[in-house]
């Protein structure tokens, strides 16, 4: 048998953080998944957009800031590149403006990262990708719990008309049974609705519930307490759309809500789903162009996709 390839980030001290292609975290840009524990792949969609776009760089602008970490995550004491091997496998092909086509462009790509060893972290693009991904991982594993962060529900039926944008990729999921909904939760939902039939959308599809007031009340730490009891053993997908923050630490987004949740919230939340069985993640809706100058949405987001990396290493660790 041959030996596995341990694909880690590149030397900072043979090769400065600003020099060279920019991957995430500085890992090679590698498409052969063999051995491959995890892999970072970009979704650079955003035709599902309905009101601000430009999560088409969110790709982009994710890896630009994720050149600061390291391979050690202290808060989790687990040193990632001792366990893992991990690779930047790149982006997905998308047609931009043509919605269809793409959605089963990144089913097709997102089914071969599926039918691989790695676990995949996607970085979108919009909230409509989460529709293709799910139907891949769903096609691998059958339906899934979903661990969704958003300040939206994306359970509508449709807007204009249509059927899909970015907010109904879980409404065509619940009827395409991808999602185990016994055992998901949507978390962090909050802001105005149309009327009171909206907040009531996600209990109605079978959802635990936790809206971004109670969880300002209850704290992190509850939170991911009840995630955790409610996901179980089985196979689960961990989707974030960065609107779950608040504005003030993420203002690169779509369609921002205030009262959302710090960027140390953020990763308290995160590091308390240790264990969960996730067999992808994806992070969506950051928008560079709408982003502060110091890049601060792009920053927490790289962050963010980091804290995954180290649930996949602990995973793997046992």
């Amino acid at each position: 048998m041959l030996a596995k390839k341990q694909y880690r980030p590149l030397d900072a001290m043979v090769y400065p953080r600003f020099s060279g292609i920019r991957t995430f975290m500085r890992l090679p840009h590698v498409t052969d998944l063999e051995g491959v524990d995890f892999a970072v792949v970009g979704v650079p969609f955003d035709t599902g957009g309905t009101f601000r776009v430009g999560a088409r760089f969110g790709p982009e602008g994710i890896r630009n800031q994720s050149m600061l970490l390291r391979t050690y995550n202290p808060a989790l004491k687990v040193p990632i590149f001792d366990i893992c091997s991990g690779v930047d496998y790149g982006d997905l092909a998308v047609t931009p403006g043509y919605l269809p086509e793409s959605h089963k462009q990144i089913e097709q790509g997102a089914a071969t990262v599926f039918a691989s060893s790695a676990t995949p972290i996607f970085l979108g693009g919009d909230h409509s990708v989460s529709l293709p991904l799910l139907r891949a991982a769903a096609a691998r594993y059958g339906p899934v719990a979903l661990v969704h962060f958003d300040s939206h529900s994306d359970l509508w039926s449709g807007y204009f008309g249509g059927k899909d944008t970015h907010g109904t990729p879980f409404r065509r999921a619940c009827e395409e049974g991808l999602i185990d909904t016994a055992r998901s939760t949507q978390a962090g939902l909050r802001g105005s609705l149309y009327d009171e039939a909206d907040a009531q959308i996600t209990e109605e599809l079978g959802f635990q519930l936790i809206t971004g007031p109670e969880m300002h009340e209850i704290g992190m730490k509850e939170t991911f307490r009840r995630i955790c009891e409610r996901v179980g053993d089985g196979p689960a997908y961990l989707t974030f759309d960065i609107d779950f923050v608040d504005p003030a630490y993420a203002p690169g987004t779509g369609t921002p809500e205030v009262g959302g949740f710090t960027s140390a919230q953020c990763q308290q939340l995160i590091r308390g789903l240790v264990g969960v069985n996730f067999v992808g993640f994806d992070l969506v809706e950051v928008m560079p162009p709408y982003d502060s100058e110091g890049g601060v949405t792009c920053l927490l987001a790289a962050n963010l996709v980091y804290e995954f990396i180290s649930l996949i290493a602990l995973r793997r660790r046992g």
